[in-house]
This record gives structure tokens, C-alpha cells and sequence, in this order.
């Protein structure tokens, strides 16, 4: 299973969360306005103490119904108001925050799609898919309401306690005594929550994996009877995940109970003092009752801090999850600087400008080891020298291993080079946009990946916006893929998922069809015959012939007659070229690869 780094460690929470800005800056306006609006609520509801203050000290304590009645309404009233303040809030947040989490997973599949192939190599999909799921649900949740009222409840502690002072400063004092206790708690409880938040949200990616890969490969699972070990493995993750949970859970459950305990005990202790003074006459009943009518008001902004806490922390990591794949290096889309842009452009036009010797396809000195490939391993490839000729076929065979598909990967850049050069038609390719490179050079891959999408939409995806219905028709032509016209709704048809609706077969002409579409001046082509029957194949053959004509091709090859497409053979071994010639120049001289093409590997990889 593809791994993800490690998460960083002791970084704040506050700065982490800093670098949500970007996306709240263009609905900022609303947020603030939603803020404002519930401050402005709570502010509301601190009225009520004083208007019940009001009521005990004038119209009760002088039996006045009237006054009573008029003391209802203004209640009434101030809780409509309050209530009504809220809603708005709601509807306020409502729409900008949908649209944050909208911009936020469209750029994070922007940038997944501009990541280079080593990156992909090293991440699970499912840690990315928790990424654009689960995590930016988290973010949208802590912007709705823990990042508001975070500032909506302090202000409203600020404004409380400041109530309560005015009325009775020695009972108010009795009431702060648990703070200090309480700040020192949140704070070891944020440093311990953090920690398994971050392992929970991992786990969540794991789990994600594990289902993603069960259900794509069910006919494995299914043809083999591993539906057991299957379930066993999801079943561990699933009580990791859930064990980790309950560690949440408990901590949460801890601090709740540290946070509703003492200021309960405190309310308690300021009720006993004041019932005191009132007794002695030195406090007024109204002035009793707003103060433990304010103190009460305040429980639930104090009692809410735990669970905000707890919900900051994992917005903060799931903030540090998606930057983490937000800050992998893309791919660079244009040219590298520093280049000569005169020359490429000359030459990539067939100006003439490009020596004869150096057109078409060719491999200077190349080198390539894996990014994350072990130190001190060697590499996969080294001193690679090789050269297409312009309208050249070339085969390349070796035995499993040796570095064939790895060699092809390296033509449209999907992997960079550790050292030499890669030139066409005399212009080395790291000075074409990536996009300029892969509009030149066409590739079928060894694993015919197809999406769900129609099948017409598949083919084209290897063409240029301008292609229509006859360059889709042709490439069928080239494949035998005429099998589409009789699917339900013939080049309109659905695929489904991976396209594994279809034959292991069909699914290769599709892909070699979409590698032929946009009739490409290079041409790649990974083993693209290896799952055709042989009168399928000799079909494919006679009419691929026609297309490697017109074209330079780097064709990987198994069987002798995917070989006798080509004009000349490469034998790839042990990371080098070995010998270079015409199939039947190295069935005499080459003992490796006449005992490569002699059967004992066909098929093999």
C-alpha cells in the first residue's frame, strides 16, 4: 500500500488554520456579518438577567401584576430577538461556506491532476480520497460554526463576567475562582486531542484504501475466495479506527467533565454567599437572581469550549492533511528555463535547423533511479543510447524487469530523468511545455485504463478538441474495435467503472484506438497486443502497419510477432541497451534474445 508522509509535528494550531484565508477571503463579508449577528444575539440574551432583575426588585417586590405583565413581554420579546438573530446567522453562513468547500475540493483535483506519476506512486488514493471527502466536510463544519462561536462565546464570557462584577464583585470573584484551573486543562487536553485526531483522520484514509481496492478488484476477491481474509483486514482497521475513536471519546468525555464540574461547584458556592447576603440585607434579591440568571446564561458558552476545542483541532488537521498534498511540487507546464527556444522551435517545426542525425527519437546517455528508490540501490536505467529514425519502428525487448515500461514512461516525462537527455526531432524534451510534448507523443499503456465515460468520449480523450467522428471512426478501424457498434448505444455507450463491462481485449483496442486517435508523430506502445486473440491480433497487426508508416514508434514487445511489426529491435538488459538490429540479425547473433523470443517467456513481464 502506497504510504504518506509523516504529519508535522508541534505546529500551531492558530497558524495552521491561518492558511484556510485564502479561500474565506472572498465571502469574508458574510462570515463577519454571520459573527457579528450572533454576538449581537448572545448580547441579547444577557439582557434577560437584567430584566428579570427589574421584575424581582420593582413590580413583584411591590405586587404590581401590571408590571409583571410588561416584564413578560419584554422576555418574550428578547427571546424572539434572540432566536430570530440566530436563524440569520444560519442563513448567512449558509451559502459562502457550501462555496468554500466547492473551490477548495475543485482545486485540490486541479492539483492532483498536475502532480507528477512519483507522487502517485507514494499516496494511497484512498488518503487522498479521505482528503477531498471527509477532511474538507470537517473544514466546513469548523468555518459554519466552532470559528464563530469560538468568538461569539468569548465575547459573550467578556461580556458576562463583566455583568456579574457590576452587580456583586465578590460574588463574581467567587465564580472566576475555577478559571485558571480550566485554562490549564484545555490546554493539555489540545496538545493530547491534536495527536489522535491526526492518527484518526489517517486511519480514515487507510480504511478508505482498503474499501476502494475491495471493490474494484471483487472479481479477484470473488475468483479466489478471499472474501474471508478480505473481511478479516477491513474488520482490523475497523477496530483501530474505532479504538481511536474511543481514545477521542474519552478525552473528550474528560474534559467535558472538568469544564461542567467546576463551574457548577462555583455557581454553588456563589448561590450559598449570596443567599447570605441577602439575609444580612447587604445584596437585593433582583441583584441575586440577575447574577445566578447571568452566571447560568454563561454555562453553555463555557461548557461548549471542550467540544470546540475538540472540533478546531480537527479542522486544524485536516487543514495540515490537505496542504499537505496542496504543497507537493506540480508538474511544470511550460518549458524549462534557460533553454534555447530558437533551435527547439526550428526544429520541432522541421525547419531544418536540427542535424539529420539528431531527428526522430533518440536517447542520450540516460540514466534513471526512482525518487524514493532506497540510497545506494542502482538504477534502473543506465547509459540508455538509442536512436528512432524519423518514420523508424523500433521494438524493445527484455525479460522481466529489465526496464521496459519504465524506459517508455520516461518519453512523455512522466518521470524525470536522473541524468542525460531525451530529444525529438533534435529538441531535448524538457524544453516543450508538457503540453506541447504529450500533443506530440501518444501512448498506450500495458494496462488499458478506461474511464466512465462513453466509449467514444474514451478514444478521444487521445485527440485534440477538433476531432470528430471520423478520426473516431478511423482509430477504430485501426484497433478492430468495431465490436462498439453493436454495444446498446454503439460509440455512446456507457463503459462503467475501469470499463471492466468489457473484455480484457476490447478494453486494449479501446486503448490502443484512444494512443492512435489523434494520429500523433511518436507513438509508444506498451505491449498493446498481449491480450488479443491470434486472429484479432494479425487484424490489429495488418492495419497498425499502415499507422506505424506515417510515424516514429517505440514499440514494447513480447511475442515474435508483435516484434515483426517494428523495422528494428532494442534488447533492453540489466538496465542497458544490449544490442540493437533486425529480429532475425539477433536470432543469430544474440543467444539472450533468441532464447527471449524462443517462448520459454512469452508473455512474461
Amino acid at each position: 500500500m502506497a504510504t504518506t508522509p509523516a504529519p508535522a509535528q508541534d505546529r500551531s494550531t492558530v497558524r495552521t488554520l491561518l492558511r484556510l484565508w485564502p479561500y474565506v477571503r472572498p465571502v469574508r463579508a458574510r462570515l463577519f456579518s454571520a459573527a457579528f449577528v450572533a454576538i449581537l444575539a448572545s448580547c441579547v440574551g444577557l439582557v434577560i438577567p437584567l430584566v428579570l432583575k427589574w421584575m424581582v426588585d420593582g413590580p413583584i417586590a411591590h405586587r404590581d401584576p401590571a408590571g409583571v405583565w410588561l416584564g413578560a413581554l419584554y422576555l418574550l420579546l428578547l427571546g424572539l430577538t434572540e432566536a430570530l438573530l440566530f436563524g440569520l446567522r444560519r442563513l448567512l453562513v449558509a451559502r459562502p461556506l457550501s462555496h468554500v468547500e466547492a473551490s477548495m475540493r475543485a482545486g485540490l483535483y486541479r492539483h492532483l491532476q498536475r502532480l507528477p506519476v512519483a507522487f502517485h506512486d507514494r499516496w494511497a488514493s484512498g488518503q487522498l480520497l479521505s482528503r477531498a471527502t471527509t477532511d474538507l466536510m470537517l473544514l466546513r463544519q469548523f468555518l459554519a460554526f466552532p470559528l464563530t462561536f469560538l468568538l461569539v462565546n468569548g465575547v459573550t464570557i467578556v461580556v458576562g463576567v463583566v455583568i456579574m462584577l457590576l452587580q456583586d464583585w465578590t460574588l463574581g470573584l467567587v465564580v472566576l475562582g475555577p478559571a485558571i484551573p480550566l485554562m490549564v486543562t484545555c490546554m493539555v487536553f489540545e496538545k493530547r486531542y491534536a495527536k489522535v485526531a491526526r492518527r484518526a483522520q489517517d486511519q480514515v484514509g487507510d480504511l478508505t484504501t482498503v474499501v476502494e481496492e475491495s471493490v474494484l478488484g471483487i472479481r479477484i476477491i470473488k475468483g479466489f475466495g478471499r472474501h474471508r481474509s478480505q473481511a478479516r483486514a477491513f474488520r482490523d482497521l475497523s477496530q483501530t479506527l474505532r479504538g481511536t475513536e474511543l481514545r477521542k471519546a474519552r478525552l473528550l468525555a474528560t474534559i467535558w467533565g472538568v469544564i461542567v464540574t467546576l463551574p457548577e461547584i462555583a455557581i454553588g458556592a456563589a448561590l450559598v454567599v449570596g443567599v447570605v447576603q441577602v439575609a444580612d440585607g447587604a445584596l437585593s434579591a433582583g441583584t441575586l437572581v440577575a447574577f445566578l440568571s447571568t452566571a447560568l446564561a454563561l454555562r453553555w458558552p463555557v461548557e461548549s469550549i471542550g467540544f470546540l476545542l475538540a472540533m478546531s483541532q480537527e479542522a486544524a488537521t485536516a487543514t495540515e492533511r490537505y496542504f499537505e498534498v496542496m504543497d507537493e511540487e506540480v508538474e511544470d507546464t511550460t518549458a524549462t528555463p534557460g533553454t534555447s527556444t530558437s533551435t527547439g522551435s526550428a526544429a520541432a517545426t522541421g525547419s531544418g535547423t536540427a542535424r539529420a542525425g539528431d531527428r526522430g527519437l533518440r536517447f542520450h546517455d540516460v540514466r534513471f533511479r526512482y525518487p524514493d528508490a532506497p540510497a545506494g540501490t542502482p538504477p534502473v536505467l543506465q547509459h540508455i543510447d538509442l536512436h528512432i529514425r524519423p518514420g523508424e519502428s523500433m521494438a524493445l525487448v527484455g525479460a522481466t524487469g529489465s526496464g521496459k515500461t519504465t524506459l517508455t514512461a520516461l518519453i512523455p516525462r512522466l518521470y524525470e530523468l536522473t541524468s542525460g537527455r531525451i530529444t525529438l526531432d533534435g529538441v531535448d524534451i524538457t524544453e516543450l511545455s508538457r503540453q506541447a510534448l504529450r500533443a506530440k507523443v501518444a501512448v498506450a499503456f500495458e494496462e488499458p485504463t478506461l474511464f466512465s465515460a462513453a466509449v467514444g468520449d474514451n478514444v478521444l480523450m487521445g485527440a485534440g478538441d477538433t476531432a470528430g467522428t471520423a478520426d473516431l471512426e478511423r482509430a477504430l478501424a485501426v484497433a478492430q474495435a468495431g465490436f462498439v457498434h453493436a454495444l446498446p448505444q454503439g460509440t455512446d455507450t456507457q463503459v462503467g467503472e475501469q470499463g471492466l463491462s468489457l473484455s480484457g481485449g476490447q478494453r486494449q483496442r479501446l486503448a490502443l484506438a484512444r494512443a492512435v486517435v489523434g494520429q500523433p508523430e511518436f507513438l509508444v506502445l506498451d505491449d498493446p497486443l498481449s491480450a488479443l486473440d491470434v486472429h484479432t491480433e494479425a487484424a490489429v497487426e495488418a492495419a497498425l502497419r499502415q499507422v506505424l508508416a506515417d510515424t516514429t514508434a517505440l514499440i514494447v514487445a513480447h511475442r515474435p510477432s508483435t516484434v515483426l511489426l517494428a523495422d528494428r529491435v532494442a534488447l533492453l538488459s540489466g538496465g542497458r541497451i544490449a544490442a540493437v538490429g533486425t529480429h532475425h540479425e539477433l536470432l543469430r547473433t544474440n543467444a539472450e534474445y533468441a532464447h527471449l523470443m524462443s517462448g520459454e517467456e512469452e508473455g512474461a513481464r
